[in-house]
């Protein structure tokens, strides 16, 4: 019966365990208490904050347990929050009882609406995901479409899909996501790169990778990788999608067939044209990219591709790439002071998204530090050491940082 859970079943004789009390686990609660499942909600963490979210869950039935140290109550499944490491106990206890483990992305396709439910266009990758997520919410507005950004980007998925009439989701996806998915069925998917990050949380780069990799399961209808990182297209040729799932490269150089890419700054489109063979559709100019740095190129073209994969038409990703305004603190300008650019890129929190930022500027005082999440730094200060005209350290790891400079 737990198998075949959806919008429609009756839910009054599951129990459910929800663990997390964060955004996702709060709005994973509320909608398993509205379907009418007896929902126990578990947090290690107890401050005022949480406690006020508990007193929310409490009106409409959920128990809340904050302070949790206890094993694994008896349920009927376990729902995860993403800042849950697939290690933890909870999750352990779980598996050796054969209680069913979801996660928010699980819970939230298995809630679509029965009828007619928004197809899913899914980003994952170490970098670029919310830029690209965002970049791709803005040519579905631009088609007209009924659209938001949703899961990783801060929104709920499960809150959209429980209460949004849409008609189609742009889904950010972290890795620690991606476990517990099991059903997922995205129109397309896509990952956008992939680099040392989240070691602490999976424990190795290869459990990382694999969790990525789950992205492209049961994809409909374009599989989209990166024709400059290998591992995306082996994580596609690997992928068991749908029968007739296409897969989509994208390059900043001339694209090959099936793929999107660059011809004389122009953006263009040999993927979903009737004869991609022998032509190739323009869709915009690297100028109405913001900013215009390669690796935000390389993320207008994921967008495009996977809006491209649900049909949109060439001038909505033109007008949407021209009404896109960043989100904050990624490869922004703050100001221009006696001919010295600052810039804001403090959403650069791994060593291959510094990289990305340092590359796009020829000369550069690196103002840097924060955790280095199991990564080190070695190959960054190799590939821009000649761009550094100083470096500022800050933060516990900044001494990690120190070595690498030499």
């Amino acid at each position: 019966m737990i198998d075949s859970l959806n919008r429609a079943s009756d839910w009054t004789t599951v129990s459910a365990v929800v663990a997390g009390i964060g955004v996702a686990g709060f709005a994973c609660a509320d909608a398993l208490a509205q379907l009418g499942a007896r929902v126990v909600l578990v947090d290690a963490n107890d401050t005022p904050a949480l406690r006020e979210r508990a007193e929310i869950l409490d009106v409409i039935g959920v128990e809340v347990k904050l302070g949790f140290t206890a094993d694994l109550p008896e349920c009927d499944i376990l729902v995860v929050s993403p800042g849950l490491p697939p290690s933890s106990a909870i999750i352990g206890q779980a598996l050796a009882r054969g209680v069913p483990v979801w996660g928010e992305l699980e819970l939230a396709w298995r809630l679509r609406p029965v009828e007619s439910p928004a197809p899913w266009l899914v980003i994952t990758g170490t970098n670029g995901k919310t830029t690209t997520t965002l970049m791709l919410e803005s040519m579905l507005r631009a088609a007209g479409l009924r659209t938001c950004s949703a899961g990783n980007i801060g929104m709920s998925l499960v809150g959209v899909v429980m209460h949004d009439d849409l008609d189609v989701i742009a889904v950010e996806v972290g890795a620690p996501q991606l476990p517990f998915v099991t059903t997922m069925s995205p129109l397309a998917s896509c990952c956008l790169n992939i680099a040392d990050d989240h070691i602490d949380h999976f424990g190795s780069l290869e459990d990382y990778i694999a969790a990525k990799a789950r992205i492209y399961e049961r994809t409909q209808i374009a599989a989209v990788y990166n024709a400059e990182d290998e591992r995306t297209r082996t994580m596609v040729e690997e992928a068991d999608v749908i029968e007739g799932c296409r897969a989509i490269g994208f390059t900043l150089g001339a694209p090959g067939l099936s793929m999107l890419g660059i011809v004389e700054n122009i953006l263009v489109d040999r993927a979903f044209v009737p004869d991609r063979a022998a032509t190739a559709q323009e869709l915009a100019t690297i100028d109405d990219i913001n900013p215009p740095a390669p690796h935000n190129v390389a993320n207008a073209l994921a967008a495009a591709a996977l809006a491209r994969a649900f049909g949109v038409n060439p001038a909505a990703i033109r007008d949407g790439l021209r009404a896109f305004i960043p989100a904050a603190h990624r490869i922004a300008s703050v100001a221009t002071v006696e001919g010295v650019s600052f810039i804001d890129d403090s959403k650069a929190t791994n060593a291959h998204a510094a990289l990305t930022s340092l590359k796009a500027f020829p000369s550069v005082v690196w103002i840097a530090g924060g955790m280095a999440k199991g990564q080190d730094f070695d190959d960054l200060v190799l590939e821009v050491g000649e761009r550094l005209r100083g470096v500022v350290l800050l933060g516990v790891d900044r001494a990690m940082i120190a070595g690498s400079l030499g």
